[in-house]
């Protein structure tokens, strides 16, 4: 019987070893699971953590490529704005030219256009006839006409050139006065500016009508070195003395610069329709004219300044003082 009994209870023993066993693997298959779940977790943490670092990189990058964008657009529009500012703002007037037609001497179509010579002094460029033989020679794309009163602008118009970079030797000169004849600007002035108190203005050469300059206008034996396409441009075999300008001569080979006598150059005419059939009082401006009977001296306008310039499109406005040569 005791037997027995022991024997049950060393059965009962190893059951419950047996159940406690199982228990024991269980927690090791959830620890291990657990485990696994837990390195997992970590490596997806690890994985989001590279990614997120790789994000923050490539946003970086990403905003440096931004940032030479934008200052590569600001260098541009920097030098957008210079070029702009330099080409309308700024640039150098040349004084080529003053014709004051009352100082003695005559500047008609044969003195000093073709030739470029000097004439006069640069102290007194802007109160009596001057040519500057050294601006004569510069490459110039922009032509200021001015009419001013002792230094002092009165009325300027600019224009630009067609053909770009030739001096005004090579537009006066020889080769381009047979057949002379040339229309040189195109779509009028670029700057017109006439002060409120300017006077003469009815029938100035240059600012009492449009158009765009000729330069050379030989008709029949008589030339005028500039005029405007708004006046009246004789017809090239007429010989009529009615284009009037700046640098003049009734009786003249225009096509080759030689003078006929010393009678017929003059300075300056006005505009007028003063046709050699029917008129015999042609009105200049001044006294610097040759003795023919035609022409009548008048009243002084201004002196008249030619400044050429490379780059500069405007000029400065009336009021302002003049010099040889003007930086804008």
């Amino acid at each position: 019987m005791k037997f027995s009994l022991l024997v049950l209870a060393l059965l009962g023993c190893g059951a419950l070893a047996g159940k406690g066993g199982g228990k024991n693997k269980q927690m090791k298959v959830l620890q291990t699971e657990l485990s696994a779940v837990k390195d997992g977790l970590k490596t997806i943490g690890q994985e989001e953590e590279r990614r997120h670092a790789e994000l923050l990189e490539k946003i970086e990058a990403l905003q440096g490529e931004l940032g030479k964008i934008g200052a590569g657009q600001s260098k541009l529009g920097e030098l957008v704005t210079s070029k702009c500012g330099k080409n309308k703002n700024s640039g150098t007037w040349n004084l080529g030219m003053n014709i004051n037609p009352a100082d003695g001497h005559i500047f008609g179509y044969t003195n000093g256009w073709a030739t470029g010579v000097d004439i006069g002094s640069a102290d007194e460029a802007l109160t009596k006839d001057y040519l500057s033989a050294n601006v004569w020679v510069k490459p110039a794309n922009y032509i200021a006409i001015v009419r001013h009163q002792e230094g002092v602008v009165d009325a300027v118009k600019v224009f630009k050139f067609k053909t770009s970079a030739e001096s005004l030797l090579t537009r006066f000169g020889l080769p381009n006065m047979n057949p002379g004849r040339q229309i040189v600007t195109s779509g009028g002035p670029i700057q017109e500016s006439v002060s409120a108190t300017a006077a003469n203005l009815a029938d100035d050469p240059i600012f009492s009508v449009g158009g765009d300059l000729a330069f050379n206008w030989a008709y029949s034996d008589n030339g005028c070195r500039i005029a405007l396409t708004g006046g009246h441009l004789s017809a090239a075999d007429v010989n009529d003395d009615n284009t009037h300008g700046l640098g003049n001569n009734f009786a003249c080979n225009p096509l080759t610069n030689t003078p006929n006598g010393e009678d017929w150059p003059h300075d300056i005419s006005n505009i007028q329709d003063c046709p050699l059939a029917t008129c015999t009082e042609v009105r200049l401006q001044g006294t610097d004219h040759g003795v023919g009977s035609h022409l009548k001296s008048g009243p002084v306008y201004g002196n008249y300044a030619i400044y050429v310039s490379w780059d500069a499109e405007s000029f400065p406005e009336p009021g302002a003082s003049l010099s040889t040569e003007i930086e804008m």
